[in-house]
């Protein structure tokens, strides 16, 4: 009798590890971004580097600029939504002094990329239109305005470009999280090595040399210089010191973000 019991509870038990290992055990490591959290900093906790200056694997990219932009790690102020969730570290853009007013030319954007292998070996199928990766972060600026998002595919080789674009609008100083599911499709290919394979790059500014207004959204496109995203507004980049911080960003594959 004792015998038969333990078997029935041990049946029990299995089922449930069964039903969670199809759940929450099937959600382990499936963050394809390195340090999303902004927990690590070797190179500094600030810096004006055009390009990667203080939180590893994010970088500051910026042109026409009158004063260089700051790029920092901070803290995560306790209380917050972010906070909650155990995110105690943001990568913060700080805008400098933009005397001159926005030119075409001028850009400030927030970039993280991944290597061509992480993609292939990821389970995403890039040519079906079926199958999804989904980007998750939570996000905060200073200004209240709409931003854009550029995701660029590189392609075998640097070939075969492609970029797949989206815009949100935040309100000013509050914790938004913005996610977004992209499809595969028929014209996309990467290799399976270390050379660049996919990169996400946020902008609270982006000049007319860069932009246009008939820009497509929520499809996949070729890659031009002259085309990365919608024309924007200049408010945040014509804002001294205006901020953006962001931090908990994640990509995986699926259509939900876990």
């Amino acid at each position: 009798m004792g015998k038969s019991k333990d078997l029935a509870e041990l049946a029990g038990v299995t089922s449930r590890l069964d039903t969670l290992g199809a759940t929450s055990g099937a959600l382990s490591n499936r963050n394809l971004i390195a340090n999303g959290s902004c927990i690590i900093a070797q190179r500094g906790a600030s810096s004006t580097t055009n390009g990667y200056g203080s939180v590893d694997r994010f970088q500051t990219l910026y042109s026409g600029t009158d004063e260089a932009p700051t790029q920092s790690q901070v803290d995560v102020a306790s209380g917050t939504t972010p906070y909650t969730l155990g995110f105690r570290k943001a990568f913060k853009l700080t805008n400098a002094n933009q005397s001159s007013g926005a030119g075409s030319i001028d850009l400030i954007a927030i970039k993280t990329r991944l290597e061509a292998q992480d993609i292939a070996n990821s389970g995403w199928i890039v040519n079906d239109p079926n199958s999804f990766i989904t980007v998750s972060y939570w996000i905060r600026s200073s200004v209240a305005q709409q931003f854009q998002v550029n995701n660029r595919l590189y392609g075998p080789s640097g070939g075969n470009q492609r970029e797949f674009c989206y815009e949100y609008t935040l309100a000013a100083n509050t914790w938004t999280k913005i996610t977004h599911s992209i499809p595969g499709n028929s014209s996309l290919s990467f290799n399976n090595d270390n050379t660049r394979g996919l990169s996400v790059a946020i902008f609270p500014f982006n000049g007319t040399d860069n932009s246009t207004s008939g820009h497509t959204d929520g499809a996949w496109a070729a890659w031009s210089t002259s085309n990365k995203v919608k024309d924007m507004t200049s408010t945040w980049y014509t804002t001294n010191d205006a901020t953006l911080e962001i931090t908990g960003v994640q990509l995986e594959v699926g259509s939900v973000a876990t």
